[in-house]
């Protein structure tokens, strides 16, 4: 006759008392096992019919094989040797009514406990709320590619990168579904946040704003739920951003604001004063504000000591001085200042041509172009040549900033269409336009 079991009881109570229902729970188990414990062999065990019978019907002569025993133990939450033990053991039924009949109990016999007293079952829920299935490894993996990501981008642009931006926000997602300690959940939050602020800028230079939009809010309410201010002040710039290519200066403007308001002093400010404020003010014609921007982000870069060089347009870190001074070019060329466009494209000359940025080159040139038809005596020329230099500087890569200021370069030319540099730039920018990238930034700028 089967010995009554604590494991068969427990058993009976989940309704496992067949072969093919308890295999199933065995293997489950062993599988979750094998990840928390980092031992891959776990996940191979599997119990034959036999051993099944021999455990439910208690005839075991010895414990179960020790790996076996720790599925059982992970699974049922119990000591083996409380699970093969036959259930109340000890004193008989003659004896325990003896005593409740004398009063007497046995002095050498613990008090029950109850089942939410068992120690295992304490360290069990412990180890349950601290396991993570994402290691300083699979952290430092996601960290690095983001690193990748942002200092290839001005090399290989949205379109090859952006699919290996997904993948990487993806594995984040899921490992978020999973279960991880406060410090590792908090650090899958920042960098969740942070590759889906680089997919939304990647959807800005390809035209997409609305999907930059809802990428930047991802972006901002993931920072802000672990209260990483760095990251949620840069996808409010890039935001900022998107709304300004989107021609929605206004909304461009107040979004960057706030942002400031925020954190008034923090090195991201610069970028949100500079690359936010001053060119959407420049599109409104707010030229007195457009100066104070300028001024405020020029006076926060001495604070933070940042690198005078052209740094990454992408990068998380603060803008650099030449960045900032490109930025204000921008804004003074939506303002006519034309004096001030080439003294600050002057003043940044050599860092532009020197840096690996063929758009940031392309960009400049486009502005400058603009500012040489503002003059009060146009130099139709050298405008165009620039032109021209622009669009071959971005090639095949087209981004929807050197589409828009192409396109306008174009519109602006148009006094002086019968003039031949104009023709030749008109014809060239057909052609680079004519590339289905640029002609989906043509469909979403319409």
């Amino acid at each position: 006759m089967p010995r009554t079991t604590l494991f068969r009881q427990l058993l009976q109570q989940r309704h496992l008392t067949t072969h093919e229902a308890f295999a199933a729970q065995y293997e489950r188990a062993a599988a979750r096992l094998a990840e928390l414990d980092r031992d891959p062999r776990l996940a191979s065990l599997q119990v034959s019919p036999r051993q099944f019978d021999r455990w439910y019907g208690g005839e075991l002569l010895t414990l179960p094989r020790p790996d076996a025993c720790r599925v059982l133990e992970h699974m049922l939450g119990r000591p083996v040797s409380e699970l093969f033990s036959t259930a109340y053991d000890g004193d008989s039924a003659h004896d325990r009514d003896e005593e409740s009949s004398t009063g007497q109990q046995a002095t050498s016999a613990p008090p029950p406990r109850e089942d939410d007293e068992n120690p295992l079952d304490i360290v069990a829920r412990t180890r349950q709320l601290t396991a993570s299935n994402a290691d300083d490894a699979t952290l430092a993996f996601l960290d690095s590619s983001l690193e990748g990501i942002a200092s290839r981008y001005e090399q290989d642009g949205p379109y090859v990168l952006r699919p290996q931006a997904r993948q990487v926000r993806q594995l984040a997602h899921t490992l978020l579904d999973g279960r991880q300690p406060p410090r590792t959940r908090r650090e899958l939050f920042r960098l969740a946040a942070r590759v889906s602020g680089l997919i939304g800028y990647m959807a800005v230079n390809t035209g997409d704003f609305a999907l930059s939009e809802a990428y930047c809010t991802e972006a901002r309410d993931l920072s802000r739920e672990i209260g990483d201010l760095d990251t949620d002040l840069w996808a409010c710039g890039t935001l900022s951003f998107s709304l300004y290519y989107a021609g929605r200066y206004d909304e461009a403007d107040a979004c960057a604001a706030a942002a400031v308001e925020r954190a008034p002093r923090h090195a991201q400010s610069i970028r949100l004063l500079a690359n936010g404020r001053a060119r959407a003010l420049g599109k409104t014609g707010d030229r007195r504000a457009v100066e104070q921007a300028i001024g405020q982000a020029l006076r926060l870069s001495d604070l933070h000591e940042v690198p005078v060089g052209l740094t990454s347009c992408i990068s998380f870190a603060s803008y650099g001085r030449a960045r900032t001074l490109a930025n204000a070019v921008t804004s003074h060329v939506a303002l006519r200042n034309t004096a001030q466009v080439l003294r600050d494209a002057e003043q940044i000359d050599d860092l532009v041509e020197h840096s690996t940025s063929s758009w940031s080159r392309s960009l400049v040139r486009l502005d400058v172009a603009t500012a040489l038809l503002q003059q009060r005596t146009p130099d139709i020329d050298h405008a165009m040549a620039l032109g021209r230099e622009a669009l071959r500087l971005c090639g095949d890569s087209p981004i929807s900033s050197v589409y828009q200021r192409s396109r306008d370069l174009h519109e602006q030319a148009g006094p002086w269409r019968d003039h031949s540099a104009v023709r030749d730039y008109g014809d060239e920018f057909r052609t680079w336009s004519s590339q289905p990238a640029a002609l989906a930034m043509a469909s979403s700028a319409s």
